[in-house]
């Protein structure tokens, strides 16, 4: 229920407004959250609920991969996608180490650099996942960063006139700052055609970033996993076949929604997935993300954000001017 009413909401801004403001799923987190404070799920509920979290939005983030296209990327030209790949790592560092700076857990801060960096409430999700993040960080992280996504749609069209931008560089500008697709439409669009092509293309690349980033940081929490499990063997903390049974393989250092994204989105640059399959594939991965997203709300308790919600909104804030300050002077490299 909770993920129909978000669909009939964002259809509804859909036709009012041309393109949704606020996305279904973040309105599908908040319902879940608003109904979480009234009630309680039994153990009868709760097993839906974390399949719904976990499972299905695993699923969602593979079926991505079929929306994107090497080739298209490619196209756009070397420069301009090292420029783009280098914001990308350098906002992760720099989001990473201000949130560690203003004391939010290790994971929290992943989720809020991978968010502010790559492409918002989609990162998020994607990431999530993989370092094992729980309800809890993913809700605070994409409630903000929600909310700041909104808000730079509506006012990144100001800083046409007060800052001269061309029709390209405002479309570079809102694809490297603005989070989602559907937003980078409508924070284009008063901008003209030409900015939308612009800023829809330098945000699939940023995008496409999404799949290394999860990757290494897949790499990363398996190799961690297994130093600590060497350590704990070292100290008696576990037993040898504890130890054994805890070991890694190749095949499990990559999560498999992932290694079925890179496969999907290799199919689609040689063009096996044909054109009419995109759009019930994208559609059914939106789908799927709402109703993670409101299995995610129902989850979580709200008494959380309000003990992080000051530091939270100060980290996501302070990196996304970061990150504004620095995609300005890309586009003015870019004349």
């Amino acid at each position: 229920m909770v993920t129909i009413i978000s669909l009939g909401i964002q259809a509804a801004e859909e036709r009012v407004f041309d393109h949704p403001y606020i996305e279904a799923l973040v309105v599908a987190i908040l319902l879940g959250m608003a109904v979480r404070t009234a009630w309680e799920p039994s153990e009868r509920w709760r097993s839906g609920i974390a399949f719904s979290a976990k499972q299905l939005l695993e699923v969602a983030v593979m079926l991505l991969g079929a929306s994107i296209s090497f080739a298209a990327i490619l196209a756009s030209g070397w420069l301009l996608i090292g420029a783009i790949a280098a914001t990308v790592v350098i906002m992760l560092a720099v989001s990473y180490g201000l949130a560690r700076l203003l004391g939010l857990k290790t994971k929290l801060a992943i989720l809020i650099a991978c968010g502010n960096s790559i492409c918002g409430n989609s990162a998020i999700a994607a990431v999530a996942p993989v370092i094992e993040a729980d309800g809890d960080d993913i809700v605070s992280s994409i409630s903000f960063t929600a909310i700041l996504g909104v808000l730079m749609v509506l006012g990144l069209p100001l800083l046409i006139p007060l800052l001269k931008l061309t029709a390209t560089q405002y479309g570079i500008l809102a694809g490297l700052t603005v989070y989602a697709v559907p937003q980078v439409l409508a924070a284009t669009v008063p901008a003209g055609i030409v900015s939308t092509q612009i800023g829809t293309l330098v945000k699939l690349v940023r995008v496409l970033m999404l799949g290394p980033i999860v990757v290494g940081l897949s790499l990363f929490v398996a190799r961690r996993r297994k130093a600590n499990t060497k350590a704990n063997t070292r100290t008696g903390a576990v037993d040898a076949g504890a130890a054994k049974a805890a070991a890694i393989s190749p095949f499990k250092l990559v999560p498999w929604f992932i290694i079925g994204f890179l496969v999907l989105a290799a199919l689609r640059s040689f063009q096996l997935v044909p054109d009419i399959a995109i759009a019930p594939v994208t559609k059914t991965a939106a789908i799927l993300t709402v109703v993670s997203m409101a299995a995610l709300g129902l989850g979580v308790d709200v008494r959380v954000l309000s003990t992080v919600g000051g530091r939270v909104t100060a980290a996501v804030t302070l990196s996304l001017m970061l990150l504004l300050g620095l995609s300005i002077g890309l586009v003015h490299f870019f004349k």
